[in-house]
């Protein structure tokens, strides 16, 4: 009988299947609030101010949050920060390109993929078009490309070190024929339903097709792609969604629980410097048309934030076997050890002594083991949203997420129980 750590992943994978792209997940993030009750609104709208659930997307991002009752200008914010992109390849201008008889896709690196792990898969398109009207239109094709690999029989020494070139070698077939009367935009417009010629605009890109798995030895292994970082978001989503239906009372009459909100920012793989990314102001408008509903000044709105949390969640790096130089000689995270606690000395991860203690809290309260990373001072250490939220907002910030092998692959590495795990955190931290 599937544990719930293993229906999690299952869901988690049905997740990651129907969010090919940042707009896609932000939808579907959307699509799953709406049927749990949450109220989708709009930005250009007056936004309600009576306590409940609601959402916004903007773009490839979505906030979604619960008031309430007994909510007061002051009163604190419980937020777990996500993002919905992971490293890709993005269609260029002109996208329809080829020679020889193939047809080919011009695109462009969206962050930082491990290029050789895209290699003969089969891919998808995926993103948004944008017609003349202003109207968005999500599409998604079925395995339609593949970045096909020069065989070994005509490079005999690849094996003693491949190089791709980005633009001479990252141009993934999509079909046989003449480049100048075939578009690919076309096929995709089709695909949405939209006349061509209507289509002014587009976001699109690439995601493998294969389903995400279970395997291992008692299935305690879970490989897809995009895990960094929809494993976090889908961990958010989930706790956010137990903690609206299933509320847990356990202060006075006088001590209003805080407010919860799951942030799932665009565009963090190429720094959030967006209006849908962490360095842009979407977050803080949210709070501050949360905290006009409530009637807060300029002031209690201060006053919230101090007494706030952030918790920054995004996958981390597992110890590698074959390659444990590459981290810290004492600390060494494994798959299904629980979530990490991040923490840089140089603030690239945002977590401090305070930080440090609430989830060593919450994660004994939810009766979830948790382990700690930090990187080998010869290895620079990446970064999150966390140090961008914390120093927009002020807000006290916590990294964390869960353990990963292959990041950045077209298919990452996942314990079975560590998602699940962070989700049970993360209720907690909302329940505050």
């Amino acid at each position: 009988m599937p544990t719930a750590a293993h229906r999690h992943a299952q869901d988690l994978g049905r997740f990651v299947m129907a969010s090919p792209s940042s707009f896609h997940a932000a939808a579907e993030g959307a699509r799953r609030l709406a049927e749990a009750g949450f109220e989708l609104l709009s930005e250009t709208e007056e936004w309600p101010s009576a306590p409940g659930a609601y959402a916004v997307v903007r773009d490839g991002a979505l906030i979604a949050w619960t008031v309430p009752d007994g909510a007061r200008p002051t009163t604190p914010f419980r937020i777990l920060g996500a993002h919905t992109d992971s490293p890709t390849f993005k269609l260029k201008p002109k996208p329809t390109t080829g020679r020889l008889g193939w047809l080919q896709a011009g695109v462009e690196v969206y962050g930082g993929p491990l290029l050789n792990s895209w290699l003969d898969r089969e891919l998808r398109l995926a993103g948004r078009l944008v017609t003349h009207d202003g109207a968005q239109h999500l599409v998604a094709t079925g395995p339609l490309a593949r970045f096909p690999q020069l065989a070994i029989h005509l490079d005999r020494a690849v094996n003693d070190g491949l190089k791709l070139g980005k633009q001479q070698h990252m141009n993934p077939v999509w079909g046989l024929g003449d480049p100048s009367t075939t578009d690919l935009l076309a096929l995709l417009a089709e695909q949405a339903g939209v006349d061509p010629a209507e289509v002014g605009g587009y976001d699109i890109v690439l995601a493998d097709t294969q389903e995400p798995a279970v395997f291992g030895a008692d299935g305690g292994f879970f490989a897809s792609g995009r895990l960094d970082n929809l494993s976090s978001v889908h961990a958010g989503l989930a706790a956010l969604l137990d903690q609206h239906a299933n509320p847990v009372v356990e202060r006075s009459a006088a001590e209003s629980k805080p407010i919860a909100v799951l942030a799932a920012f665009d565009h963090e793989e190429v720094g959030s410097a967006s209006r849908s990314g962490a360095a842009g102001p979407f977050l803080e408008d949210v709070l501050g048309r949360i905290g006009d509903g409530l009637g807060a000044s300029a002031t209690e709105r201060r006053r919230a934030f101090a007494a706030s949390w952030h918790l920054s969640a995004d996958a981390g790096h597992a110890v590698h076997p074959n390659y444990s130089e590459r981290h810290d000689p004492a600390n060494h995270p494994l798959l299904n050890g629980g979530p990490l606690l991040k923490i840089n000395a140089n603030q690239r991860y945002a977590t401090d002594g305070p930080g440090a203690a609430l989830w060593a809290r919450l994660c004994g309260e939810a009766e979830v083991p948790y382990q700690e990373f930090v990187s080998n001072n010869d290895v620079p250490c990446g970064s999150t949203i966390g140090p961008i939220t914390a120093t927009r907002l002020g807000i006290r910030t916590v990294d964390v997420g869960i353990p990963l092998l292959s990041m950045h692959s077209a298919r990452e590495l996942a314990g079975v129980q560590d998602p699940w795990r962070l989700s049970k955190a993360a209720e907690r931290f909302f329940v505050g």
